[in-house]
């Protein structure tokens, strides 16, 4: 059962009481960053803990537990893990396909996270998935199924690349927040309520516009 969770978010008491969470926080701002990779850096009142927020193409990879997270609509989040390097990484994308090289397209979001992971010394052929979204939060899109292909798409790219999901929580109606450690492995997600969820609602009908009609859970996850 889910536990209530207090707005993630870096508090003034957070910063100006110092401390190693801000110190770290400071130290991952001051960091160069590539294109598409996360740069929202806060510290996390609720898990007490350094985190970087992972928006809508972006993605970000490390080797420590920082925390990674993401809000979800229809949108998928990836987070692939290598067992052995104790490398993780995340990404965020909002449609299957579409022109241009872009992280919130699934093939590239996909290559971008695998890549990224593997310079920094991970094995693909030992990669591990949990994936999540692809909720059908907005009424009336049922024809879209947004997140229905994105979920199809994120299944089939894992299949066909042979890395296997070792847990899921996907489709649905709910929003959800996302939270993953990089060196840990362990990833933990909140369905959200379906009101007071606007932004995602906006972000979601973006990808609809976008996405052309078409014809037509399992694994061990932590709740928080």
């Amino acid at each position: 059962m889910s536990t209530p969770l207090p707005p993630s978010g870096a508090s003034a008491g957070s910063y100006l009481a110092g401390g190693p969470g801000a110190a770290r926080v400071a130290q991952l701002k001051a960091q160069t960053r590539k294109q598409g990779e996360a740069s929202f850096f806060f510290y996390d009142a609720h898990f007490k803990n350094a985190a970087v927020k992972v928006l809508p193409g972006e993605y970000f990879v490390d080797n420590e537990d920082l925390l990674v997270m993401t809000t979800l609509g229809s949108c998928i989040a990836a987070c692939l893990w290598d067992r052995h390097a104790q490398i993780g990484g995340m990404n965020h994308f909002m449609l299957p396909e579409g022109t241009g090289d872009s992280g919130r397209y699934g093939s590239f979001a996909m290559e971008l996270l695998i890549n990224e992971m593997m310079k920094r010394g991970a094995s693909k052929s030992r990669m591990e998935a949990k994936i999540f979204g692809g909720g059908a939060v907005i009424s009336g899109m049922n024809t879209i199924n947004v997140g229905e292909r994105n979920t199809n798409f994120v299944l089939d790219y894992l299949k066909t690349e042979r890395i296997p999901i070792v847990s899921k929580d996907v489709m649905d109606i709910y929003p959800r927040k996302v939270c993953f450690l990089p060196h840990s492995g362990k990833a933990m997600v909140k369905r959200l309520a379906p009101t007071n969820t606007e932004a995602l609602i906006q972000q979601d009908r973006a990808a609809a516009q976008k996405a052309q009609p078409v014809v037509a859970s399992g694994g061990s996850i932590d709740l928080f």
